[in-house]
């Protein structure tokens, strides 16, 4: 097996994770609880020192949207932050007992007035997240149900992709299809049926609960894949 696993440049915000790290509070996150939840007032930034999180949004429909699953070296939070009493639109859900970095609004603001990098690194940061967020609903709107979970496929194998011996890629992440469909915000009898015709056509396969792409041209090519960077096309 060759490791081929895309690994993502946390140096690119270095400046902005040092901060973070230095903030003198820190919170212990444990499974199954929330860092925050949509609609919750924003007033913080954080950084994922050790553990999970799940970054999702409750559609109108009542299905949960995931957006993605963030660990260490990871900034999450707001990104309207500075607006008028912002709050925040998606909901931290802790999927694995860890730690975070927590900044108040107020000390961020100051140390972006005092630093004209720093500055520039944190919108930087929050154009990222914008156009992470814009490609996903692309997909979606786009191309359905199908092309939600054709991306997501695409973006897992830039997060979590190892390339094996005969060119294929395994996802090294166990998931559930109701894991996809949470990212899909569809149910999971649907996932179901969309990875069987995939399943059937050779394109995937999955055992154990780790999905192997044998042909990622396949789909995104059924996506019009527009081959963005790896920061943008990933799950983390």
């Amino acid at each position: 097996m060759l490791a081929a696993k895309t690994l993502h440049n946390h140096d690119r915000f270095g400046h902005l994770r040092e901060l973070l790290r230095s903030a003198k509070h820190t919170v212990k996150i444990r499974k199954g609880t929330f860092l925050f939840q949509e609609g919750m007032d924003a007033d913080e930034l954080y950084l994922i020192l050790s553990g999970k999180v799940q970054m999702s949004k409750i559609c109108a429909d009542g299905k949960e949207m995931c957006f993605r699953i963030c660990g260490s070296g990871e900034i999450i939070g707001e990104l309207t932050l500075f607006t008028t009493e912002p709050r925040y639109l998606l909901t931290a859900k802790v999927m694995e007992d860890g730690e975070v970095a927590v900044i108040k609004k107020g000390d961020l603001e100051r140390e972006l007035f005092t630093n004209p990098s720093l500055a520039y690194e944190y919108m930087q940061w929050v154009s990222t997240h914008a156009r992470r967020t814009q490609t996903k609903f692309r997909d979606l709107i786009l191309h359905g149900k199908k092309g939600a979970l054709y991306s997501t496929l695409i973006r897992m194998c830039n997060s979590y992709g190892v390339t094996l011996d005969n060119g294929s890629i395994l996802i090294d992440l166990t998931l559930k299809n109701q894991d996809l469909a949470n990212f899909c915000a569809t149910t999971r009898e649907s996932v179901n049926r969309m990875l069987n015709a995939l399943r059937q056509q050779g394109v995937l396969s999955i055992k154990k609960g780790k999905i192997t792409i044998h042909d990622l041209d396949y789909l995104k090519k059924e996506i019009q894949c527009e081959n963005c960077p790896v920061d943008i096309c990933c799950i983390e």
